[in-house]
Parts: structure tokens; C-alpha cells; sequence
């Protein structure tokens, strides 16, 4: 699963890096090393007239005809029931997104009780930012929008630490996980290309992450 990451890369950096083909930019983005759920993330999505557009968005996906039920607000999509799923189809054919991201954190449960660590590029001078693969839904009655995380099963240098993970995407795919002209599952998971497991690596760091409320880059360093 995915509930805490962090992002610190400048937007004009990302563009520069990833999306010369020029983005809009929405808001400010201050770095932040403890991204948690429920609040504004950023996220990345291809608007109508087809630029792509970086904006808040409130991690918890909630579909709008689920608004004013008691449903839930899931921060996480799993990749292998997103395309049948009632609650996640329509956004996995109509509106996906990228979480852009410099590395999150996951627990492992050990006999003292759940060890943090953080999991981030391998080079982190090559290929600073990650990409997860995101869900994204407007919310009723106002402009913004609620995303989720997909996940799915741990590669095998990252199980040790939990079973799961998030979709994260090659670079070289990012537009063809945009693009609106793909709607059908099979024509989407063609399309889609995650990025070679060893080009991440992990590090067990301070227990402070665990305090929503902390924020700041010592979280990151390895203990």
C-alpha cells in the first residue's frame, strides 16, 4: 500500500526534466517530506483541450455519485480490480493521473513492533522524482478533485517490507497513461510500463515519520 510519501522537487525542475513539452501549474508546492492522507497532494492530469496540468488534489477518492452517502474515501485503488471495479472503472477508462513523488514510506512489522522505511530512486541525481499511476474524480459542486494511489503486489527486493506497493511508471510512459484516446483495459495495461524494480532501493529511517505533523528532510535519512 502507499499512505505516506513525500515530494520536495520544484515544478519548473519536473517540467524541465520530465515534460518539456511545457505543463500548467495550479498552486504552489512547498516540499514536504510527510505527505499523509486526506490532505491537498500534488497530481498531474491532461485537461480537456489536452495539456497536462498539475494541481492539488485531495488524497481520498470518493466518485461523485458516492458524495452524501456513507461511502468510503479509499486513498489506494488496487490495479488488480480497477478496470471492474463500480467504484474505480470509470475513472481508470476516463480519468487517470500521476502522483509525482521523491519517495514514500512503508512499515514492516518486526518482533519490536513496525519498522519505517523510506523507498526512493536508486539515483537520485539521474532520476529524482518517482510517478505513481493515479485515479482522479471532480468533487460535487466545486473545482477540485479527489485521486487515489493504485497499487499492486511487492516487487521482489521491496516484499521484505510489505506485500504491497504503488504502480510506479516508467518516465518513458507517462503521456500513453494520460492519454484519453485510451479508454479499454487491455489497450491501457499495453500501454503501461513500470519502472524496473532496481531502480529503487530502500532504507529504514527515524521512527519520527510516524507523526503526521512532522515535516521535514531528516525524516528521509537513514538511521
Amino acid at each position: 500500500m502507499c499512505g505516506r510519501f513525500t515530494f520536495y522537487t520544484p515544478p519548473d525542475t519536473l517540467i524541465l526534466q520530465y515534460f518539456p513539452e511545457g505543463m500548467e501549474v495550479e498552486g504552489s508546492f512547498e516540499p514536504s517530506y510527510n505527505i499523509p492522507p486526506g490532505v491537498g497532494t500534488p497530481m498531474i492530469r491532461m485537461t480537456m483541450n489536452g495539456t497536462l496540468l498539475m494541481a492539488h488534489s485531495l488524497w481520498g477518492f470518493r466518485p461523485v455519485w458516492a458524495e452524501g452517502k456513507k461511502a468510503p474515501s479509499p486513498i489506494n485503488a488496487r490495479a488488480e480490480s480497477i478496470a471492474t471495479s463500480r467504484y474505480f472503472r470509470d475513472a481508470f477508462a476516463h480519468h487517470r493521473c500521476l502522483i509525482p513523488a521523491n519517495g514514500w514510506y512503508e512499515w514492516k512489522q518486526t518482533g519490536n513492533g513496525k519498522a519505517p522505511y523510506y523507498i526512493s530512486p536508486a539515483d537520485n541525481t539521474r532520476d529524482p522524482t518517482l510517478f505513481f499511476a493515479g485515479l482522479w474524480t471532480p468533487k460535487e459542486g466545486d473545482d477540485t478533485t479527489a485521486c487515489a494511489i493504485i497499487t499492486e503486489p511487492a516487487s521482489e527486493n521491496l516484499k521484505h517490507i510489505h506485500d504491497r506497493q504503488p504502480v510506479v511508471l516508467d518516465p518513458a510512459c507517462l503521456r500513453d497513461w494520460l492519454s484519453p484516446q485510451l479508454t479499454h483495459r487491455n489497450a491501457i495495461r499495453a500501454a503501461t510500463r513500470r519502472l524496473t524494480p532496481d531502480h529503487l532501493s530502500a532504507h529504514v529511517v527515524s521512527n519520527e515519520v510516524n507523526n503526521p505533523r512532522h515535516d521535514a528532510p531528516e525524516l528521509i535519512r537513514k538511521v
